[in-house]
């Protein structure tokens, strides 16, 4: 009798174990793959450049633009209505890959040439000794932050990545140049240049055999020179190929899709051009907002193409422009009109200058048609693409400042209006030809107050930008202990990050802090 109950025992107990083991092997099959992402990045794209409303109305410039795959997008995903880059290309790209705020990372204009600054000369001020030549994955390399980038990350958590289009991370004759030293396996047309010398396939990109043109170092895209295509067509045609290879290699893929549009030259797009001149825009408006529609187009084109292959329902996409709208001429209109309501453009610490058209559909996390009034950066999108990967185990070299924003994909309503957003622009962008608000300013956030320092004369500008989002009215003398609070707080931040300040000629010493200017 003993042993026909051990015998029932062990076969009960080897048929329980036998459960197990197929239970776990079937919830490992079920569990579900990695997402694909997709980071939709525009040139120079203001916040008022599509048919897509951003604001609390549709504007003049809403109703100029025509981009229905954007309108398509922004039914399937949630829109920020106070999203933020930095007010210049290179150092939103390397708050991207780092997660660190361009205060801390220093790299505060654009980059170019090795260890050559690209600012220019000021009568009184002297800009400091920032990082000219970009982000670098390289301890030790000089006028450079050293960096664990986020597609690198995502490489080592088995993600295929996918540099396409303008990189611009790093000075011509650095490492950080290279996107392919930087944790992309494929690079299609990045490098050094921060925009076309043409988009124009059939002037071979602007490539001159005679003599070297940064603008056109647009590598591995010959095979369309001496076509009649345009560049924007051409890059989405090679993202698709490449998210066949990932596809092929069964692997997800990060596409890092940064296009060089909608950055000068203003070359018209024959296919969208026309209408435009119809409507009476002038020639370079025109071709302006025929790139538009041609970004418009290629993000349409990725859509499809996610539809056709069944992967729409794992793959995230983020949209997002880099800086503000360019708001001089070519363009039509008096300057710093282009992207009004807000004021100013690329360049200004105004909000034209940094406030951008962002959305993001995440499938089964983010609600169809949703808008999030919280403000967030272009720095919240490291920590919060490696979460939305479910990487639990990465280290970092540098310090991350910027914030997941899961929570608010989560619910839209979520707000933190304790949140502080810190700006630092101690450069020189063009010399005054465009105005004083395109240099030696730093600025702060929290909840609807914003504080400008103009640093090379000593003023501070408030504004309250839930009554005020043209920043018409400066409340600095009005509202005095506001402005007291929001310098000492700037001041904390920079002093936190270690932040550079323009320098004074006269005494050698950078200009005072927020806090520090006389009368305040």
């Amino acid at each position: 009798m003993k042993t026909i109950i051990l015998k029932s025992a062990l076969a009960a107990f080897l048929s329980a174990t036998a459960l197990t083991s197929v239970n776990a092997q079937l919830k490992l099959e079920v569990q579900p793959a990695k997402p694909n992402i997709i980071v939709f990045l525009v040139d120079d794209m203001g916040w008022q450049d599509t048919s897509v409303p951003f604001w609390d109305s549709v504007t003049n410039a809403n109703r100029k633009f025509h981009t229905p795959n954007m309108e398509q997008f922004a039914a399937t995903s949630i829109k920020f209505t106070q999203a933020y880059a930095n007010s210049i290309c290179t150092p939103s790209r390397v708050s991207l890959l780092s997660g660190m705020n361009a205060a801390r990372h220093r790299v505060t204009n654009w980059t170019a040439f090795k260890d050559k600054p690209v600012d220019y000369n000021d009568d009184k001020l002297m800009v400091p000794q920032w990082n000219v030549n970009g982000l670098s994955p390289v301890p030790g390399d000089p006028r450079s932050v050293y960096v664990t980038t986020l597609p690198q990350i995502l490489k080592n958590n088995g993600y295929y990545t996918i540099q396409c289009g303008k990189a611009h991370f790093g000075a011509y004759g650095t490492v950080g140049a290279d996107p392919l030293k930087l944790g992309f396996v494929k690079n299609i047309g990045g490098s050094a240049a921060g925009n076309p010398a043409s988009y124009l396939a059939e002037d071979d990109f602007g490539y001159n055999p005679e003599k070297f043109i940064l603008q056109a170092d647009i590598p591995n895209m010959k095979k369309y020179w001496h076509t009649n295509t345009f560049l924007t067509e051409d890059l989405t045609k090679e993202a698709e190929l490449a998210m066949d290879t990932a596809q092929m290699k069964k692997k997800p893929f990060f596409l890092y899709m940064a296009h060089y549009a909608v950055h000068l030259p203003y070359n018209a797009d024959q296919r969208f051009v026309q209408k435009y001149l119809d409507e009476g825009l002038t020639k370079p408006e025109a071709a302006y907002a025929a790139l538009v529609e041609g970004m418009d187009k290629s993000l349409g084109d990725l859509m499809k193409y996610l539809d056709q292959h069944n992967l729409t329902q794992n793959t995230i996409i983020i949209f997002m422009s880099d800086n503000g709208g360019f708001s001089h001429p070519p363009r039509q209109g008096n300057d710093n009109t282009q992207n009004y309501p807000l004021r100013g453009g690329k360049g200004s610490l105004y909000e034209g200058g940094v406030r951008e058209p962002m959305m993001v559909r995440w499938p089964g996390v983010t609600k169809a048609g949703s808008i999030c009034k919280q403000y967030v950066h272009i720095e919240d999108f490291y920590p919060t693409l490696i979460e939305m990967a479910d990487i639990k185990r990465y280290q970092t070299v540098q310090t991350v400042d910027g914030e997941s924003i899961v929570p608010y994909l989560k619910n839209p309503k979520k707000s933190d209006p304790e949140r502080v957003l810190v700006w630092n622009f101690p450069n020189n962008w063009t010399g005054g030809n465009l105005g004083d608000d395109n240099a030696w300013m730093t600025s702060i956030r929290q909840g609807d107050w914003k504080l400008i320092y103009f640093e090379k004369y000593g003023r501070l500008e408030l504004y309250n930008l839930r009554d005020d989002i043209k920043e018409a009215h400066d409340l600095a003398k009005k509202r005095p202990a506001e402005t007291k609070l929001l310098a000492k707080l700037l001041t904390q931040k920079l002093k936190l990050y270690n932040a550079q300040l323009p320098v004074d000629k006269l005494t050698g010493k950078p200009v005072p802090m927020p806090d520090e200017i006389v009368g305040l």
